[in-house]
């Protein structure tokens, strides 16, 4: 099946409309929510309908603006880019059916901007999947962090508008501060932005100036949440659940990671990158987030934080895969980004259920739990068991590919990382699981709770198929990531 290049401008355009659908529903509940179902189907459509296309080697190209000679807001769908589209479209309609039942079952107000915040943001995810050239993506990294905000900010009080200010200071200092400035530096020596093969420097920035250009980019975009950028993650944990989700596993933090990638890949140039000075130091950093970060995720009792910590560490694995600069790291970059959001995201929907049925929200008030909500903490279970990186689950496949470039590569501060950081996630992810189900409650809670409504049961057991599934059926997302690897046709 053919598609025309201008379909992609709808991919942008769908949650938008389905944004101005919302709006108009606003109270009428049931027409609003099913134009988010509708709206998060259709993209799902049109997105995954382009799979069979890229499969084949091309590479749809839509130019939109020329605001000067290279510099232009274009879409260019690539293998990369294919799958984070798929995931944030196919997680949308998942995280939608959750926020249904956690909207309605913990009665949310102001949830009409809510959903509309929420299409927002996935558009600009869209975008940023899309983006022909950096500038292109940096306005929809820009929208999408902006969008997010009154998400984060959602319940309104003092401390949720306070630490909404973190996340939003944060995000746009960095990108404004210091990723913006080194991209008028690449233009002005390359006279252009666009994402290459191979990379664009070409002999035009050398030496030194290369190692500063990555240091400026790298911490510039701040939702790869590498240290010491990495402290707006845990303040946005005052947002609802659903919006967590959207955080750690539909649109934010994967798009800078998605964005770390596609400067190492596609600006930088991975065969010309780390034969210039002071460029060496991303791999150390990159291995000393995913440890400090996995020590105070070690130390958090309330399970939220805890979860948010290992979402800086787990990111860091896709920083590190990036950098090894191995063709087995290169896809494991991509796998991870799917292991994770497939995992993180029903982590999040665990403990978003775990709130809505019993309002616990500490570790240490889970003895028992899982005789209460058997399904909601066998999703966890497995959402954890993926996060460790043990089969069958997601996290088994890209850990499997990342060592694979380690090893490849002989980097052995890398391989003794990954085995130190998957001790880490057994220490602090399995007591977890162990109270709920291996000890019993301290005492009778006042109120009997079982599972939280089934909408919010629905998404977390889909989502944990989706652990288990992408072990045994990750073939196409490996074909298109050996794909990234080649130039295009």
């Amino acid at each position: 099946m053919s598609f025309e290049p201008q379909s992609l401008l709808w991919i942008l355009l769908v949650p938008l409309l389905g944004a101005i659908g919302i709006a108009l529903a606003n109270s009428r509940v049931n027409l609003r929510e099913g134009v988010t179902l509708f709206t998060a189907c259709a993209l799902i459509g049109l997105v995954f309908n382009w799979v069979p296309a890229l499969l084949d080697g091309q590479q749809p190209y839509l130019h939109l603006i020329t605001l000067a000679p290279g510099l232009e807001i274009a879409l260019r769908l690539e293998p990369l880019g294919m799958l984070f589209a798929c995931l944030a479209s196919g997680l949308w309609l998942v995280n939608s059916v959750y926020s249904i039942g956690y909207m309605r079952g913990n009665q949310e107000k102001h949830q009409t901007r809510f959903y509309i915040c929420f299409a927002i943001a996935i558009s600009a995810a869209m975008g940023i999947a899309m983006a022909e050239n950096l500038l292109t993506l940096f306005i929809f990294y820009e929208v999408l962090t902006l969008s997010t905000y009154p998400l984060v900010a959602h319940k309104g009080n003092e401390n949720a508008k306070e630490q909404a200010r973190v996340y939003l200071g944060i995000l746009l200092t960095t990108s404004i501060g210091l990723l913006l400035p080194a991209m008028f530096y690449i233009y002005s020596q390359t006279g252009t932005l666009a994402f290459t093969h191979g990379g664009i420097f070409k002999g035009d920035i050398e030496g030194p100036a290369v190692g500063l250009l990555l240091l400026m980019m790298v911490f510039g975009v701040g939702k790869a949440a590498v240290m010491p950028v990495h402290k707006w993650l845990p303040a946005a944990m005052v947002a609802p659940t659903p919006v967590s989700a959207l955080l750690h596993a539909v649109a934010v933090v994967k798009a800078g990671v998605f964005t770390v990638t596609k400067l190492i890949v596609y600006i930088f140039g991975a065969d010309y990158l780390f034969t210039q000075p002071g460029t060496n130091w991303l791999i150390p950093l990159a291995c000393f987030t995913i440890i400090a970060a996995s020590v105070v995720a070690l130390k958090q009792n309330n399970l939220k934080r805890m979860l948010a910590y290992s979402t800086i560490a787990q990111l860091s694995y896709v920083v590190l895969a990036a950098a090894l600069l191995t063709p087995l790291g290169q896809v494991g970059t991509a796998l991870h980004m799917l292991a994770h959001a497939f995992g993180k995201i029903t982590l999040f929907f665990a403990a978003g259920a775990i709130y809505v049925a019993s309002r616990k929200t500490d570790i240490s008030q889970l003895n028992g739990i899982g005789y209460r909500m058997p399904v909601t903490m066998i999703a966890f279970a497995i959402g954890a068991l993926s996060m460790i990186g043990l089969p069958p689950t997601a996290g088994a496949v890209s850990k499997w590919w990342i060592l694979g470039g380690a090893i490849d590569s002989g980097i052995w501060l890398v391989v003794l990382t990954l085995a130190l950081s998957t001790a880490l996630n057994c220490a602090y992810f399995l007591p977890v699981v162990y109270r709920a189900f291996f000890m019993e409650e301290d005492h009778k809670p006042q109120q009997d709770h079982k599972e939280a409504p089934w909408p919010m049961v629905v998404a977390l057991s889909t989502t944990a198929v989706l652990c288990l599934g992408f072990f045994f059926f990750n073939e196409v997302a490996i074909k298109l990531e050996t794909l990234m690897l080649r130039p295009p046709l």
